[in-house]
C-alpha cells in the first residue's frame, strides 16, 4: 500500500502541477522523472516488508515464475490498488482550489479543460484499443518485467546495491520510450485505483468510457506483458 501510494502521490501531482499551471510548471521529462523517483522511494519505504510488489503485473510475474505464494497475491493486489487510489485523493485534495481556478468545478475526461488524465491513463485519439492500446501495454509491460527479472537474476551481472533506483531509472526510461500511446499504462493498480477515485470525485462514469470504453485495457494488457 505505501510503496504504491508514493508511486501515485508524486506522479499524479507532478502532472497535477503542469497541467493546472497551463505548462508553466513542469514538463513531459518533469513528469517521467517524477514518477521514475516515486518507483525509486516506493521501493525504498516498502522492500523490507513486502518486497517492494508495487504492481499487479509484477505480483503475478513473480508468484508465475519467481516461487511467489499464489495465496497473497489478491491481498497484495487490493492493498496495491488501494494505495493507488489514495495516492490520486492525496494529490487531488493538495491541489483542489487549483482544480477549481482551471475548470471552474467542472470536471471534464476530454476537451481543453480536462483533467481526469491527471490521474490515469487515456489514450491518443488515434489509438484503438485492439490492437493498438493493448499492445502497447503489453510491450511496455514486457519490457519492465524483462529488466527487472535480469536485475534480480543471481545469474546475471547484477547491481550489488542501487537496484531500487535501477529500476526507477527503468521507469523512466519506458516514459521516454513508450509513453505516447497512452502514458505507458504498465501498472494496473495505477489504471483502476485513480481510475475509481476520479469516478467518484467528480469526474463521473466518463472515466470508463472516453476512448470507446478503454478502461479495461490497462487492467488486462500489463498483466499479460508480465507473463
Amino acid at each position: 500500500f505505501l510503496g504504491t501510494f508514493l508511486i501515485l502521490v508524486f506522479g499524479t501531482a507532478s502532472v497535477a502541477q503542469k497541467v493546472l499551471s497551463g505548462g508553466d510548471l513542469g514538463s513531459a521529462l518533469s513528469i517521467h522523472l517524477s514518477w521514475g523517483l516515486g518507483v525509486t522511494f516506493g521501493i525504498y519505504a516498502s522492500a523490507g516488508v513486502s518486497g517492494a510488489h508495487l504492481n499487479p503485473a509484477v505480483t503475478l510475474a513473480f508468484a508465475a515464475f519467481r516461487g511467489f505464494p499464489w495465496r497473497k497475491v489478491p491481498t497484495y493486489v487490493l492493498a496495491q490498488t488501494a494505495g493507488a487510489f489514495a495516492g490520486a485523493a492525496v494529490t487531488f485534495v493538495t491541489y483542489r482550489e487549483a482544480f477549481s481556478a482551471f475548470d471552474g468545478g467542472a470536471r471534464q475526461v476530454a476537451g481543453e479543460k480536462a483533467t481526469a488524465g491527471i490521474f490515469a491513463t487515456y489514450p491518443q485519439p488515434f489509438l484503438s484499443a485492439v490492437p493498438g492500446g493493448f499492445v502497447d501495454q503489453v510491450v511496455g509491460t514486457a519490457l519492465l518485467l524483462l529488466v527487472i527479472f535480469a536485475l534480480g537474476d543471481r545469474r546475471n551481472a547484477g547491481p550489488t546495491s542501487g537496484g531500487p533506483v535501477l529500476v526507477g531509472a527503468l521507469v523512466v526510461l519506458i516514459g521516454m520510450t513508450f509513453g505516447f500511446n497512452a502514458g505507458y499504462a504498465i501498472n494496473p493498480a495505477r489504471g483502476l485505483g485513480p481510475r475509481v477515485f476520479t469516478a467518484m470525485a467528480g469526474w463521473g462514469s466518463d472515466v470508463c468510457r472516453a476512448g470507446g470504453g478503454w478502461w479495461w485495457v490497462p487492467l488486462v494488457a500489463p498483466c499479460l506483458g508480465g507473463l
